[in-house]
């Protein structure tokens, strides 16, 4: 079996790959079958390490969350090789213990977005994965030590609410979702955490909390500005995460055996002669482990 060198993908701000000692650096673009991405792909090595930088809603943040391409997105970064994705975002946070600079290392998500395309099958070949985990517990380990190396206050575990957007929540949605259990919420790490999964990537969802989203009577209602505040705040912080990640990724020996990589194994539910040939090929440079040799 042909090992593929570990390449550590980061979807978030265009801000993150400003990394001292980021090297080899150059923009990339990549077509896919899904379209174009957000935005070129950044690449670059650090100590040894690869690395690539998407930002979600491209450079100058053009691209409101029902808008981005998150198929595009994973489909690109699947094909230029990446195997591991560090999901970083913006959310409000739906617990009084998560402060606004907190870092959620999230393990669960409620979906309740509804105008975005949510997967890569299509008529002519489906597939269903399990979502039961649907985050890379080996990578949410390693985002974990980075954390508390570098002392940024952090939690382990929480559910995170994606909602459509692009508005805030009313106070009665915000009221709902603390009901239902929710840790955070956020706009866009669905589906792009559902493709991941199909598409055979470890994914890993770190929330950076910038407000306390509407329900909290001593805070103010969330603005733009407020956010933006506590972003630039975190900023240095996210850096920081990527570039102790980058090291510990390239070196990590459990990673070929993770499960998030056969996440397809039993996937395929179409019978091989039933299958469209066009969407065969069309799918096969995101799920081709799990498909016959190409004639």
């Amino acid at each position: 079996m042909i090992v593929s060198p570990a390449l550590l993908a980061i979807i978030g701000g265009s801000g993150l790959y400003d990394l001292p000692g980021l090297s080899e650096t150059h923009w990339v673009s990549v077509e896919t079958a899904w379209g174009a991405p957000s935005d070129q792909i950044f690449m670059g090595t650090l100590h040894g390490a690869r690395l690539a930088f998407l930002p979600r809603h491209g450079r100058g943040h053009r691209i409101p969350p029902s808008e981005v391409n998150y198929r595009a997105n994973i489909a690109a970064l699947k094909q230029i090789g990446a195997t591991d994705v560090l999901s970083l975002s913006a959310v409000g946070g739906l617990r009084a213990d998560l402060l606004p600079g907190t870092f959620v290392i999230v393990d669960q998500f409620i979906d309740r977005t509804f105008a975005r395309p949510k997967s890569f099958f299509e008529t002519g070949l489906v597939g269903h994965v399990s979502m039961a985990d649907p985050v890379c517990s080996r990578l949410g380990a390693h985002v974990q030590a980075a954390l508390v190396q570098q002392g940024v206050p952090h939690r382990r575990g929480g559910c995170y609410l994606a909602m459509e957007g692009p508005q805030f929540s009313t106070r009665a949605e915000s009221a709902l979702y603390r009901s239902m259990n929710c840790s955070v919420i956020g706009m866009t790490n669905m589906p792009e955490a559902k493709l991941a999964r199909e598409a055979e990537l470890c994914y890993a969802s770190v929330s950076m909390v910038t407000d306390f989203d509407c329900w909290h009577p001593a805070h103010d209602a969330v603005t733009v500005d407020a956010v933006i505040k506590v972003l630039l705040s975190n900023a240095q912080a996210a850096r920081t995460l990527v570039s102790g990640l980058a090291g510990v990724i390239t070196s990590d020996s459990q990673a070929q055996s993770c499960a998030c990589r056969q996440a397809l194994q039993f996937a395929l539910i179409t019978a091989p002669e039933a299958r469209d040939p066009g969407v065969v090929e069309k799918l096969r440079p995101i799920i081709g482990r799990v498909l016959p040799a190409a004639e």
